[in-house]
């Protein structure tokens, strides 16, 4: 199985970069952000809870985010892999991803970390935010985003460091040269 972390600040490409993975590996994307959207859109309970912390700049509790993405995982039949897009964001939920995937005999082959500088993420997300209408997109809220983002989970790149998984990919410039560095990173963790 090609299990796959991508990974980084909000606005950096990870959900164009996941779409282009899926297409040339056949593999399964789990996008948090999109699956608590969809809950958030059908008024859930989850979807209640979670917007609660998500109109705050907050990330939601691990233990309803493993539950989801347990769900989800195991939804799909026949598959070759997924890449996680926008969890695990703390330690503790890249231990409980580990945990949750040893239990399927399962790990994660590498973990993609796209770096893209500040200013550049604050102009991809302001101008994100006036074509989609997404209300997270405004830039009061993305600066608590981007310090959530640094101060929880920044750790994540030494953790999976030490995991012997990590790769680094300069988020910024040109789509397809971003795109093929992921590729080789893929390609030198199968």
């Amino acid at each position: 199985m090609l299990n796959i972390v991508i990974f980084g600040a909000p606005g950096s490409g990870k959900g164009t970069q996941s779409e282009k993975i899926v297409e040339k590996y056949g593999i399964n994307h789990i996008s948090t952000g999109d699956v608590l959207r969809a809950e958030i859109k059908n008024n859930t309970e989850l979807g209640k809870t979670a917007k609660s912390y998500i109109d705050q700049g907050q990330l939601i509790p691990d233990s309803l985010m493993i539950d989801i993405l347990a769900s989800v995982l195991d939804s799909f039949k026949d598959s070759k892999g997924v890449i996680f897009d926008g969890f695990p964001r703390t330690i503790a939920q890249a231990e409980a991803l580990k945990k949750m995937l040893s239990e399927r005999g399962q790990e994660v082959k590498v973990m993609l970390d796209l770096e893209v500088p500040e200013d550049e993420l604050m102009t991809r997300l302001i101008k994100r935010g006036k074509e989609s209408g997404r209300a997270d997109d405004n830039e009061e809220t993305i600066k608590k985003r981007l310090v959530v983002y640094h101060s929880q989970t920044a750790p994540l790149i030494d953790w999976y460091k030490k995991e012997g998984v990590y790769a680094h990919i300069n988020g910024l410039g040109n789509l397809e040269t971003i795109t093929a560095d992921i590729c080789k990173a893929i390609d030198a963790a199968k």
